[in-house]
């Protein structure tokens, strides 16, 4: 069946014979008669069947239709991660070249500002990652009152990122008359109860069953230690048929430490995980699709939304933790009818992992048995050693003073009146030298202004401090002379 069967007009025929396709997928052969019926869709399709054509392609045709169309946002497209979000944007702007319709992408990570001024010129067509949404509809940018559209895109990625609550917060916003398109590569409990909470009366199309593989990727295996992964990375890249080398690793860490040990060894390289910002993140992704980088090594984060055509190996340096994420990973190669090639380390401590990847896929995978590093490949790595005791603190060296008498445990009570006897002489010894007839000191305040403490007691009573005399008096006297 070609594309030109489906009902679709002109502009949108267009632009696909200009993007080179003539015959639809199975699943956009499925899906899209559904949708352009108005129909909710629940697909269940596995990475890199076509999906995202299968909902962006009607859903250019609908909007056409509907011509002129009003103000606010008609479709609302949610997905997990930002890479994903552009890369369905840039769907939507090659085939819809030539409908007139705009659109636009928001995520996280980058300045709201340019997102902001795109939406106050107006969009038909919003691609979105949770957080980013939720963030501007709470500033007040975003209204989904008129929203006809809501597609869930990798909702089972969603899932397993934690995204789940927030999905639920947008789904809350929405218009109860809507459409909704519902799409995952697997369907665990959770995610097919979700979808039956916000799907009415759907049609379904399952292309495969659920987290199966794309039988075109040969998968191989090799077992090998932990510590001789990035000798055995190493040697396999030493083959020219790994033109373009996608590498998983589990941690954001390890992803870093696979890139310099390859840059060390003349290999070009570049890793991409959370901690990149979203311009690193983009300008490795770019590297890679234009062949200036060989090796892009990757976390999960980016095992959904790489799409890059001709992708020869995926390499899963470490398997992944949830056997779902697997078929993931390797569906990043072998994608449209193409042949790929998955490999994947296991070591000894991965066997378990390795286990609930063939029980999901129901397939054995092929044994690399002969390689430079299979002589050690089943020996476990040695258990972490007990960690070295702490030196003993120095404690520090304080020079003992001498004794105090007991009186100079109380300072208040010892001083005050030495202070004040201080004071009583220095007052007598002043008012004397005056009753002798001689000039005062400059540097001393006469006694009539000077504050005289006279200890409290019951014969002699406490005599009032005389006011200051007017104008600026302080000035005369020096500063260690003020009370």
């Amino acid at each position: 069946m070609a594309f030109s069967k489906l009902a679709l007009t002109e502009p949108v025929l267009k632009a696909l014979a200009h993007e080179g396709y003539t015959t639809p997928t199975p699943i956009q052969q499925q899906a899209i008669p559904h949708i352009l019926q108005g129909k909710d869709l629940l697909g269940c399709a596995q990475t890199g069947t076509g999906k995202t054509a299968a909902f962006a392609i009607p859903i250019l045709e609908l909007l056409h239709a509907r011509k002129p169309l009003g103000p606010g946002i008609k479709v609302l497209v949610l997905t997990p991660t930002r890479e994903l979000a552009i890369q369905i944007d840039e769907s939507f702007a090659a085939y819809g070249r030539y409908a007139g319709i705009r659109h636009t992408v928001i995520f996280g990570g980058v300045s709201q500002v340019p997102q902001v001024e795109a939406l106050r010129k107006g969009v038909d067509i919003l691609v979105a990652t949770p957080g980013r949404l939720l963030d501007l509809i709470g500033q007040g940018y975003i209204s989904l009152d008129h929203l006809q559209t809501f597609v869930l895109d990798e909702a089972d990625r969603m899932l397993d990122m934690g995204f789940i609550h927030d999905v639920k917060k947008v789904i809350t916003r929405l218009p109860a008359k809507r459409q909704t398109l519902f799409f995952s590569a697997t369907m665990p409990p959770e995610i097919q109860k979700l979808a039956d909470t916000i799907l009415k009366h759907p049609a379904k199309v399952e292309v495969t069953p659920p987290s199966s593989t794309v039988d075109k990727i040969e998968q191989w295996l090799y077992f090998v230690s932990k510590k001789e992964k990035a000798d055995l990375l190493l040697h396999l890249l030493q083959n020219p048929a790994h033109k373009t080398t996608l590498v998983f690793s589990r941690t954001k860490h390890g992803a870093d430490k696979v890139v310099r040990i390859l840059h060390k060894n003349k290999v070009t390289a570049a890793a991409i995980h959370g901690n990149k910002s979203q311009n690193a993140r983009q300008a490795a992704l770019a590297g890679f699709k234009a062949g200036s980088v060989r090796v892009l090594v990757a976390t999960d984060i980016a095992a959904r939304g790489i799409d890059i055509d001709e992708l020869t190996h995926v390499i899963n340096f470490d398997l992944p933790d949830v056997p779902e994420t697997y078929v993931h990973r390797i569906g990043r190669t072998g994608r449209a009818g193409r042949e790929g090639v998955a490999i994947s380390f296991c070591a000894p401590e991965e066997k378990d992992e390795l286990k609930a990847i063939q029980k999901l896929t129901g397939k054995n995978l092929q044994v690399v048995a002969e390689h430079p590093f299979a002589e050690n490949a089943h020996q476990p790595a040695p258990p972490p050693g007990p960690r070295p005791p702490r030196p003993e603190r120095r404690k520090p060296q304080t020079t003992e003073k001498p004794a105090q008498p007991k009186a100079a445990t109380h300072p208040t009570k010892h001083k005050q009146p030495q202070r004040v006897q201080q004071g009583v002489a220095n007052s007598n010894a002043h008012t004397k030298k005056q009753t002798h007839g001689k000039p005062s000191n400059t540097n001393h305040r006469p006694a009539a202004h000077k504050p005289v403490h006279q200890p409290v007691t019951k014969q002699e009573p406490v005599k009032q401090m005389p006011a200051a005399p007017a104008g600026n008096w302080v000035k005369e006297y020096p500063e260690d002379e003020r009370w």
